[in-house]
């Protein structure tokens, strides 16, 4: 997308922000989301790359934030917030939540991707960020890159192509 700025790589259970001419990027999206929160006006956006629904899920005492969909987010709004985004302002775009594997079992624990869009979009209604576009579902990989100064998020699909929200 960008060829003046470097491409910040958010790994996964990890999160970053971002300022133009740089674009962010995450790769391996499965029943993982990566969720693009921005403040158009401050030109700062962030990436979470987020692998649960809940941080209850953890095993232990400390936590990888970036791993949970509500520790996840309530850090990247945080870290926006220190670089002059405006909570009001902020909008958001998410993609993944695949379901990866087919289960013969209805259990609602085995459906991690769709859990995982869930628990996203409740934080966000949450915090009263609408949800500007998305690209959520289905059975394939992810990888995704947005570019603050446009604000298009480049989604790019294991054998479907690539296409912009």
């Amino acid at each position: 997308m960008s060829s003046t700025g470097q491409i910040v790589k958010v790994g996964i259970a990890d999160l970053n922000i971002v300022r133009p001419p740089h674009v962010i990027r995450t790769s391996g999206l499965g029943s993982c989301v990566g969720v693009v929160i921005y403040d158009e006006r401050a030109s700062v956006a962030g990436m979470v790359h987020v692998m649960l629904p809940d941080s209850a899920l953890a095993k232990s005492g400390h936590i990888n934030k970036a791993k949970y969909a509500d520790t996840g987010i309530n850090e990247l709004i945080a870290l926006l917030k220190l670089e002059g985004a405006q909570v009001y302002r902020l909008k958001a775009k998410i993609a993944g939540g695949a379901q990866m594997f087919q289960f013969s079992s209805q259990n609602s624990s085995f459906k991690i991707g769709p859990r995982n869009v869930e628990a996203v979009k409740q934080m966000l209604q949450t915090h009263h960020i609408p949800i500007v576009a998305e690209d959520v579902g289905g059975n394939s990989g992810r990888t995704i890159e947005f570019d603050p100064h446009s604000c298009e998020l480049q989604i790019r699909t294991v054998n479907k192509g690539s296409h912009i929200i």
